[in-house]
């Protein structure tokens, strides 16, 4: 008995049919087995097209992420007439930087984001420029405000081609020191821009492309530039820690997607923190969610607003005076303060001189410092005893309710159990400059570092400097602060934040994969986040494909080779099939011949 063993199915699909058990006549069994092999082949299609893929995401993934870290330290290609350009001005409080991007053709996922890098010359050396001062001191004279930044917008056109001026995106943003001028002079000087740039460079500008934006929005582009530098917004691979995701779309499922980083960030004069919010916010009162809702920020990172899969909720706020030197600032005008009402009603004062200094615990012990307020002099002498420094530091973060800040800042729930957190600028130099401790945190470890370095001497402590026993960084500055600092930091973590003392997937750095990661890098992501669809709408339109055809195999045209190569092989199997049958048919008709010839040769006399 004839049989056909369908040998391209999965083992899960294996099995074998008998052409006689089918009951039907030769051409229609044919007919039937080249059906049950094109269906065979479309079902071997959805599953090599489901372990592509998932082959792809995983282990293309990695090869991708680490062929564009490093594409991105070589000099960028400026022959290669496929690359896209965009401009980012950061107009601070000190001074004004211009940055150059670059990102190759968008590659038709419309779940995927552009590939967006900072351009490098043939030095490879970051396109970067600053000039001082800030803009704001401009706020007198606006009219100067496009001269001011022509140094910068030159140096970036002799670096974009020049045939790519015209589409090349161009965004000026400023920041804190705009912010604190008058609307009318921020309005004065930025109409002299949208007015006088246009005149001198072809870019792509306009008025929308100008603006100062606040320090919420500044918090968030911080956000989206260390996560896209992470790769916190690739699909997740099987070894990849994930989050489920509800967005504020009617109806919509929850969603998993790559767990993202949550940002922490302690400069001199203040502190900012910024997270993705994941879940639902249920709030206590209308009162709590209206001020809850001004610290939130929802955004959509995708092209295209109908999907959802690049929808996040972020929280973000900044609090003034919380960072490192003001706090300390704060700190001491707090002990100066004190120790002269206090020295009114005693008798034995303290602080007056140096034989009798007011003992600070937050202090290395045996250095001798000096608060100078008004024309008067407060002595103090270090006791290096970082335990109750923690204690007298604690009531500067101001606690309300269990929130940071006096005015009772809401704060995001944030989940212990599946997050992860950055630490820079002052997170990491506390615990790397003299601690040596930076990465990695562990507040054990950390809590008994601080501790032995506040308790030892300063003439030792001065002694490991000259024998360069610390980072390069560190100085007398640094050394002196650091017992304070480092008490500051672990409560604004454990007390302000209330991160447990047990968390475990903090890191402290400065540099994400060796390089400094700036907010215009997440600014221009979210500017140029619609580029990828009219990119998408432009392919749609060359070609002629039914839409059921483009959407299988537009993303991998090996997918189609193998449909015709399965096709072309049953076509095969068939007319060798059907070459068979003939055969056969051929030879029982030269047997039923023979039989007649030896028949008839019987019946003749």
């Amino acid at each position: 008995m004839a049989r056909i063993t369908l040998s391209c199915l999965p083992a899960s699909w294996y099995c074998s049919v008998s052409l006689l058990s089918l009951g039907c006549a030769p051409r229609q069994r044919l007919l039937l087995l080249l059906l049950l092999l094109i269906t065979s082949a479309f079902f071997l299609l959805e599953t090599y097209q489901r372990q592509l893929w998932g082959t792809q995401r995983r282990s293309g993934t990695q090869i991708n992420k680490y062929l564009s870290l490093t594409e991105s330290m070589e000099a960028t290609d400026i022959l290669n007439p496929s690359l896209n350009y965009g401009i980012v001005v950061d107009c601070g409080s000190s001074g004004s930087r211009i940055f150059v991007y670059y990102w190759p053709p968008h590659n038709g996922n419309p779940h995927t984001l552009l590939d967006i890098r900072q351009m490098r010359d043939r030095s490879r050396n970051t396109v970067v420029k600053k000039i001082k001062p800030g803009i704001s001191t401009l706020a007198n004279t606006p009219t100067q405000a496009s001269d001011y930044l022509h140094p910068l917008l030159s140096f970036a056109a002799a670096h974009v081609p020049k045939n790519k001026h015209k589409e090349t995106p161009l965004y000026i943003l400023c920041t804190a020191g705009m912010r604190l001028l008058h609307e009318r002079q921020q309005a004065d000087i930025i109409e002299d821009l949208v007015t006088d740039v246009p005149l001198e460079f072809d870019f792509l500008f306009s008025r929308s492309h100008v603006e100062v934006i606040s320090g919420k929005q500044e918090g968030v582009y911080a956000w989206i530039g260390i996560n896209f530098v992470l790769g916190r917004f690739d699909h997740p691979d099987e070894e990849d820690a994930t989050v489920e995701v509800t967005t504020s779309s009617q109806n919509q499922q929850p969603i998993s997607r790559r767990r993202t980083v949550g940002i922490m960030d302690m400069g001199g004069a203040s502190l900012q923190i910024a997270y993705e919010v994941p879940s639902a916010i249920t709030f206590n009162s209308p009162q709590e969610e209206e001020a809850g809702k001004s610290f939130l920020a929802e955004f959509n990172l995708g092209c295209d607003v109908e999907h959802t899969q690049h929808v996040y909720r972020v929280y973000v706020t900044t609090f003034l005076g919380f960072g490192g030197n003001m706090a300390r600032q704060r700190y001491e005008d707090q002990l100066f303060n004190s120790t002269f009402t206090k020295n009114r009603y005693l008798i034995t004062q303290t602080g007056l001189s140096k034989d009798k200094p007011y003992l600070d615990s937050c202090l290395p012990v045996g250095l001798t410092e000096t608060i100078v307020r008004d024309n008067r002099t407060l002595h103090l002498r270090g006791q290096g005893d970082w335990t109750k420094c923690q204690e007298a530091v604690r009531p500067f973060l101001g606690l309300h309710n269990g929130t940071m800040s006096p005015r009772g800042v809401y704060q995001a729930p944030i989940n212990f159990s599946n997050s992860e957190f950055y630490g820079f600028s002052e997170f990491y130099y506390c615990m790397e400059d003299v601690l040596r401790i930076g990465g990695q945190y562990n507040s054990e470890k950390y809590s008994k570092a601080s501790m032995d370095y506040c308790s030892t001497q300063w003439s030792t402590l001065k002694q490991r400097l000259e024998n360069h026993l610390y980072s390069k960084q560190a100085d007398d500055s640094r050394l002196k602060y650091q017992c304070f600092k480092s008490a500051w930091v672990y409560e604004v973590l454990h007390s302000g934040f209330r991160f447990p003392t047990n968390y475990p997937n903090l890191k402290t750095a400065q540099l994400v994969y060796d390089k400094e990661v700036q907010w215009t890098l997440g600014a221009i992501l979210y500017k140029t986040r619609f580029l990828p669809l009219r990119d998408l709408q432009q392919e749609a339109l060359r070609q002629n494909h039914p839409s059921w055809l483009r959407s299988s195999f537009v993303y991998n045209h090996h997918l189609f080779s193998l449909c015709i190569l399965v096709v072309v092989l049953a076509i095969l199997l068939y007319i060798l099939r059907l070459r068979r049958i003939h055969q056969r048919e051929q030879r029982q008709a030269e047997v039923l011949n023979l039989l007649w010839v030896e028949e008839g040769e019987a019946l003749l006399p």
